[in-house]
């Protein structure tokens, strides 16, 4: 109801009890008669007057908006025994380990954003409103990288650029897709990583592989796909680091 709809039903009712302050004079019939009935109308016409103010003032007053909920991608504490099952990697001596750039991850088109993506029907891409990831995933994932490839320890040392180090070899990361998909139930959280080693001398492909992960949410909202889709990251991890020792010691 309007502001304006409001005091034209509150002058209305006035009105109908026989006090119109439209016009000037209004209230004299009504303040015709005994002292208790003058002052009992009086006391109407004062309520009658704090509700229409009221309600202007709910009308005026701004609806609060809510916040937006954010949220991080990050390893999940693991013992040494954990690592050393998803990564059985032998480590090559310090002095003929080769060190690793990493340079930092890209994502496709689409994906290259904070806002976390989701899926109700195929190739429709949709963004929930109030939920976000802290930064763009892709750039989330640069530190992970690191610190999942030097617990192989297959390189001398794991350098995320840009930055002055030089190294043999560098890896170029990009983020096909990182979706949760309302397609079936329960919905489920996809990744698909592409990872490309290079020599870093002769800019020569050395190797080159796509990771991909499918993790259950854990529940059928942002976070629950948050959740999952922070297991499916550290699993395509994990991958990529055994990969890249692999070829670490192929190499060496």
């Amino acid at each position: 109801m309007s502001v304006l709809h409001s005091v034209w039903s509150s002058r209305v009712g006035l009105a109908f009890c026989g006090v119109d302050f439209s016009r000037p004079g209004g209230l004299k019939p009504a303040l015709q008669g005994s002292g208790s009935g003058r002052r009992s109308l009086l006391r109407l016409a004062v309520m009658a007057v704090s509700l229409v103010m009221l309600s202007a003032c709910s009308a005026l007053r701004p609806e609060s908006t809510p916040a937006t909920t954010y949220y991080a991608l990050g390893s999940p504490p693991q013992s040494a025994s954990a690592v050393d099952k998803a990564l059985p990697i032998a480590a090559i001596t310090a002095s003929k380990a080769p060190t690793l750039l990493i340079n930092p991850p890209h994502a496709a088109s689409g994906f290259d954003s904070p806002r976390i993506i989701y899926l109700r029907e195929p190739h429709k891409l949709e963004y929930f409103a109030l939920s976000q990831w802290v930064d763009p995933p892709a750039r989330l994932l640069g530190p992970l990288l690191v610190t999942a490839i030097n617990k192989t320890g297959a390189f001398r040392a794991v350098v995320l650029m840009p930055g002055a180090a030089s190294g043999e070899l560098r890896l170029d990361t990009d983020i096909i897709r990182l979706q949760h998909e309302f397609l079936t139930h329960p919905s489920q959280v996809s990744l698909t990583l592409r990872a490309t080693l290079v020599d870093d001398k002769t800019r020569r492909v050395l190797a080159w592989q796509e990771f991909e992960a499918i993790e259950p949410a854990d529940s059928e909202d942002a976070y629950g796909g948050v959740l999952a889709a922070n297991r499916a990251v550290q699993k395509v991890v994990d991958q990529l680091a055994g990969f890249l020792a692999g070829q670490a010691l192929s190499k060496h």
